[in-house]
């Protein structure tokens, strides 16, 4: 698996952005990928020193549309944390 599809896109969200203050950064990844491929494509594609990666689960809602019940896609999260003094400036908006 190639490092740029791991990654699929970053969180952007109020709690998402609290936890960049910790050093912490939010990515939506690939459901195949396991915590050390997402550590791995961090550093590759952002050149920074990751510490620790947590990855979670997140199911999909009950929506309704049109009267008719459905669910939204599941997907995954991962939580990587940075060095000290690391940041990834994409989303610091340089």
């Amino acid at each position: 698996m190639n490092y740029e599809s791991i990654i699929i896109s970053p969180v952007l969200s109020e709690k998402s952005n609290e936890l960049r203050e910790q050093g912490k950064y939010v990515f939506r990844v690939d459901p195949a990928a396991s915590k050390i491929e997402i550590k791995e494509a961090v550093r590759r594609l952002f050149k920074v020193k990751v510490l620790d990666c947590t990855v979670m689960n997140v199911s999909g809602k009950m929506k309704r549309v049109r009267g008719r019940a459905g669910l939204t896609s599941s997907w995954k999260k991962a939580i990587v944390r940075l060095a000290p003094g690391e940041t990834i400036k994409v989303f610091e908006g340089v």
